[in-house]
């Protein structure tokens, strides 16, 4: 893998360096949430921004008038998207102004993506459901559309109300994990609510008295999505019960800078990818390398959704277990065709091989 040129500048002494790369890092790393991947234009601009080159509307000038000279006409191809919301999360995580109301909630999603969605800043008016690989297809019950901004209004309500006063530690992460898990889960915009909780929690844990300037949001974004998941999933019929277990993981290594180990695959409601702690640790460094070669390869030749879907497949099945198609539809949530065509960009990208003596149509990571 490239070395990620943002790290350092999170180490840096310089504040005004520190806040910078702290900021561009994240806002990079949480396009993930949506299986997007920003361009190695975005990068150079906003390391030309972080240098004291240019100012962040320069760098948003610049971007507009690339994709102005570059339009894409790959209608999946969502490039554009990840770049210019990440620039715009960068800026609003720079700003110091915030307030801690519905109305600025809102506004940040319509900052976010104005003329990216036509429903940028607009409460949705129609009920949804998501597959999500964590629940193996399942979907979380988000809020009725009917309801939405009397829950929204309920919700910032009891959270004005409450007192951090004389409370441990331990029992203000779990209430912070309570109240963002509720907040994503009223899901009140069509698409973007995830990016736009994110970057409204940690303005709000600013007002807090957090810092939070580390790599947490920017290097584990997707686990970040699927611990929301987690807290608001139940299926008591299969013992499966929601909980803010790991998402407090989370806010405790971005809080307290606390080293937990963060794996998707941990949190999957199926018992077979359920990890044991004990028994994966000594192989934790191992997939991490797996991994950063598996990206190797499909970044080059996949993206979007497509890596994540991957990456789900691989956590899985790792490099010795067999798969078919039905496999890749049974953990991605896809269809026929689809799990198919996911299959054919592993094989042209060298990423799996095929596997004689098992019947036709079965594979392997390389």
């Amino acid at each position: 893998m490239n070395k990620d040129p943002f790290k350092e500048y999170i180490k840096e002494s310089e504040p005004g360096k520190r806040d910078k790369g702290y900021a561009w890092h994240t806002a990079i790393g949480l396009q993930a949430v949506d299986g997007l991947k920003t361009s190695q234009y975005l990068v150079d601009t906003a390391i030309r921004n972080i240098e004291g080159d240019i100012s962040i509307e320069e760098a948003g000038e610049l971007l507009n008038s690339y994709y102005e000279e570059n339009p894409k006409s790959d209608k999946d191809d969502r490039t554009e998207e990840a770049d210019k919301v990440a620039l715009r999360i960068a800026k609003i995580l720079s700003e110091k102004a915030f307030s801690f109301t519905p109305n600025e909630y809102i506004s940040i999603h319509k900052k976010l993506f104005i003329g990216i969605y036509t429903h940028a800043g607009k409460i949705r008016d129609y009920n949804i459901t998501k597959k999500e690989w964590v629940l193996d297809g399942a979907t979380v019950l988000y809020g009725s559309a009917s309801e939405l901004r009397a829950t929204l209004d309920y919700d910032f309500s009891e959270e004005r109300k409450f007192s951090y006063k004389n409370l441990s530690m331990d029992d203000i992460i779990h209430h912070l994990a309570v109240f963002v898990s509720r907040l994503w889960q009223i899901h009140i915009f069509e698409e973007g609510n995830t990016r736009t909780t994110a970057v409204f929690f940690i303005k709000y844990l600013r007002t807090l008295g957090f810092d939070a300037t580390n790599d947490i949001f920017a290097e584990n974004a997707w686990y970040f999505r699927n611990s929301l998941v987690r807290a608001n999933y139940n299926n008591l019929k299969n013992g499966v019960h929601e909980t803010t277990e790991f998402l407090e993981l989370f806010l405790r290594n971005l809080l307290l800078d606390e080293k937990n180990e963060l794996h998707n695959r941990s949190m999957h409601i199926s018992g077979l990818l359920k990890a044991d702690i004990e028994d994966t640790k000594a192989d934790i460094e191992d997939t991490k390398a797996d991994i950063e070669n598996l990206l190797v390869n499909i970044d080059k030749g996949m993206k979007g959704k497509t890596v994540m879907h991957v990456i789900a497949l691989y956590e899985e099945c790792g490099k010795d277990n067999i798969f078919g198609r039905s496999s890749v539809e049974k953990v991605t949530g896809l269809k026929a065709t689809r799990a198919s065509e996911i299959i054919k960009l592993m094989m042209e990208n060298n990423v799996i091989e095929t596997v004689k003596g098992h019947g036709k149509g079965k594979y392997r990571f390389k």
